[in-house]
């Protein structure tokens, strides 16, 4: 893999000229920035921006002033190759607070995580239905150890209104629900990205992740997908780089409150 071109066609097709995440939301263009609005129940926040050292604080205080004036938080989605260098210090300093970093990890569908397959006393089922959603917000509440009600809701509503753009999926043992994720489809580009997956504690290190990535990939060839992209977590980044994936930068949510 070129790790340059593709992390520049991730810039280019994902994040300057990205597609609402949802119903509800929309991307809008301030000068050097792009960013989504999605309301009180989506995601509100930066998705890229072309800044410079000069022109940085004026446009981290135009965003500020913008969602604040519309009540909302919002988040700053900064990655590591991001200009200027300081940009994180810049977005500390204006009042923000920094979330765990995490490592952009890109992988082509066509490679090794195509092919896992389920443990043994495990299946994968895509979660269509609101039984199906209820069954991913356990997984996620039990192990990540958040509130699910917003995942609930954002999901509902993408599996409602745009149906083809999301496909999320349940690793059961017999009926139990121990692990689960969501791949999102986005049309008119090479990329699908991998979210929120994640296995309850008592079924890691069994091949249950593993089997979320390879069914999720072989969605996104379905879909014509060149490449997968995640947000990788310390916990999942070595599973990721045995199946094939790079990592190419990393990625730091900054958060403003309203």
């Amino acid at each position: 893999m070129d790790h340059t071109a593709v992390l520049a066609l991730y810039d280019r097709e994902m994040r300057e000229n990205a597609r609402p995440d949802g119903p509800g939301a929309r991307i809008e263009r301030a000068g050097a920035v792009v960013r989504q609005v999605a309301g009180a129940h989506g995601w509100n926040g930066v998705l890229w921006s072309a800044l410079d050292a000069a022109g940085a604080g004026r446009a981290i205080r135009d965003e500020i002033a913008h969602f604040t004036g519309l009540g909302l938080d919002f988040e700053w989605k900064a990655y590591g190759h991001d200009e200027p260098a300081d940009l994180g210090d810049r977005l500390l300093a204006a009042g923000f607070r920094a979330e765990p970093a995490e490592t952009l990890m890109i992988g082509e569908v066509a490679g090794p995580m195509s092919a896992a397959e389920p443990p043994a006393g495990i299946r994968v089922v895509r979660a269509t239905d609101a039984a199906g959603v209820d069954l991913v917000v356990d997984v996620h509440e039990r192990a990540f150890g958040t509130d699910g009600a917003g995942l609930r809701h954002r999901l509902l509503a993408r599996l409602a209104a745009d149906p083809g753009t999301v496909v999320a999926v349940v690793a059961l043992a017999g009926a139990q629900p121990v692990g689960a994720a969501r791949v999102e489809l986005v049309p008119g580009t090479r990329f699908a990205g991998l979210w929120g997956g994640g296995t309850v504690e008592a079924w890691r290190g069994r091949g249950a992740y593993r089997a979320l990535v390879a069914h999720r990939a072989r969605v996104a060839a379905a879909h014509g997908c060149r490449y997968l992209q995640v947000d990788a977590s310390p916990m999942s980044r070595p599973i990721l780089a045995r199946l094939g994936f790079h990592a190419l930068s990393t990625t730091t949510p900054y958060l403003c409150a309203a």
